[in-house]
């Protein structure tokens, strides 16, 4: 392929990188109004960060309902990739809102990370090629590294911070080795390509595992499920709730759409790892959904058992993608549904934390009275975040349920069928640790030295809160909405 050529297909391809390419502008321009702007315009990062999410928003929707392939076949465009960078850039604005309004000082620099790992992200939902995916899945992790550290001021915080970064650098290592294998075992980078495919099944069947189970080291870790999720408690606990809330959510959406592709391409082939790449799905969902949700019972702060929560709530995420086939309906609906609950209950967290300067569940004890709209919707989310009805909780569970359920009526296989029954016991366990909320909050006396007023919290993100509490409502009882949408 000659040069001319070369140079045709990258400018036919730029108009398809449109939207990353706004974020790349937003990320220069973050910067040099934080170094030569940030004292006569001390929001102007922020009021970067947001315009450059939305403008790559706008840019997104056009490409829906456009299948196209891109930069020699590196950009893979349709409907999946386009409403997973939509969700993503959704989770990152309110990221920017919690960051700006929790942390007052000068923070130009943070925006300047968020725009990175939100680029990120956008990359690893839109490739099939190892190398780039490689590469986004680095850009969102050492950006989730410095978002963790930057706020740090004791040493809880710093340790979160050190054991996220040493944690990830290892399983980054892993996952690269086993990409080389990969690479050197079939000769191409693209897993969806008819050669990749042919290469690994004529590759030698125990070398061929070693490579997968090494890859699936890094996409475990930044999903965080069981055996990957040890870092998980302490970088929740430790790093401000701002950016728990971030890395509890959006680096997930990036990552799950990676491994149902994956799913989705391996599955129904010759290739032999595919039978026990169901089983490897089958039992990391079963441990990820029984480990999170015990544990959970066990915590007595409530960022460290939201923690464990999410850890449970990604097995949920697995069940989806092992019923994931043609259609993703039901894979996104439970992502949307996730990302909603997921910050509606940091946003009202901070909230309690703010104003008590605690995190601990037993410091919720009388808050109930003082404080009865945001725990009664602190509630409800909870109650979504079980899968009761009416929520979007409920009815992205029941998705994910019939699905599985489907696929167990036309194999009669006892993986589904083990999905199945652990998934509704564990959703019956996390009621226990989900209801310490309302049980200290309305029906604990308080002692006599809590204070519900110790310091005042953010009425922005308080309002924020309770639209996203609507939206879990309404969401719960008209799905149909957003199916349409998807669709």
């Amino acid at each position: 392929m000659d040069i001319s050529n070369i140079l045709d297909q990258v400018i036919q391809s730029v108009p398809f990188f449109k939207p990353e390419i706004s974020l790349m502008v937003a990320f220069v321009t973050c910067i040099f109004v934080s170094l030569f702007a940030g004292k006569w315009a001390k929001e102007g990062a922020f009021t970067v960060t947001v315009a450059g999410f939305i403008i790559a928003g706008f840019l997104l929707v056009p490409q829906l309902n456009q299948p196209a392939q891109g930069f020699f076949q590196l950009l893979l465009i349709d409907n999946l990739s386009v409403y997973a960078r939509l969700l993503t850039l959704v989770g990152a604005i309110l990221t920017a809102i919690f960051i700006q309004q929790t942390q007052k000082q000068h923070n130009g620099d943070v925006y300047t990370v968020l725009i990175a790992a939100t680029l990120g992200m956008q990359l690893l939902t839109v490739s099939s090629n190892w190398l780039m995916l490689f590469i986004a899945i680095e850009t969102v992790s050492i950006a989730s590294y410095i978002l963790v550290g930057y706020f740090s001021q004791n040493k809880l915080q710093a340790e979160a911070s050190m054991k996220y970064a040493l944690f990830g650098s290892v399983c980054a290592a892993i996952m690269l080795y086993g990409l080389s294998l990969i690479y050197g075992l079939t000769g191409s980078l693209d897993f969806l390509s008819p050669q990749a495919i042919q290469g690994l099944i004529e590759a030698p069947d125990s070398v061929i595992t070693i490579a997968l189970f090494f890859i699936f080291v890094g996409i475990g870790f930044k999903l965080g499920f069981v055996p990957f999720h040890l870092w998980a408690p302490d970088v929740y606990q430790g790093a401000p709730t701002a950016i728990t809330a971030f890395i509890s959510t959006v680096p997930k959406i990036g990552a799950i759409i990676l491994l149902a592709r994956l799913y989705n391409s391996w599955s129904a082939t010759g290739f032999y790892f595919s039978d026990i790449f169901v089983w490897v799905m089958t039992i990391c969902a079963l441990g990820t959904m029984l480990i999170g949700n015990l544990a959970a019972l066990r915590q007595v702060n409530i960022k460290r058992m939201m923690a464990y929560s999410a850890i449970g709530h990604t097995g949920f995420l697995l069940m989806a993608v092992f019923a994931y086939t043609e259609s993703y309906d039901y894979l996104l609906f439970y992502l949307v549904a996730y990302v909603l609950m997921n910050f509606a209950t940091f946003l009202f967290i901070d909230q309690i934390e703010q104003r008590v300067q605690s995190t601990e569940i037993t410091a919720f004890a009388g808050l109930g009275k003082k404080m009865p709209l945001l725990f009664s919707a602190f509630t409800f989310t909870a109650i979504a975040l079980i899968g009761l009805p009416p929520t979007i909780g409920f009815v992205g569970k029941l998705f994910v349920f019939s699905a599985v359920f489907a696929a167990y009526q036309q194999t009669e296989a006892i993986a589904p069928l083990l999905l199945l029954i652990v998934g509704a016991l564990t959703s019956v366990i996390s009621l226990f640790y989900y209801f310490k909320i309302p049980l200290y909050a309305f029906l604990r006396d308080a002692d006599n030295q809590t204070s519900a007023e110790q310091a005042p919290s953010s009425r922005i993100l308080f309002i924020i809160a309770i639209v996203l509490v609507a939206f879990i409502l309404i969401l719960g009882i008209f799905p149909s909405s957003i199916l349409a949408i998807i669709q």
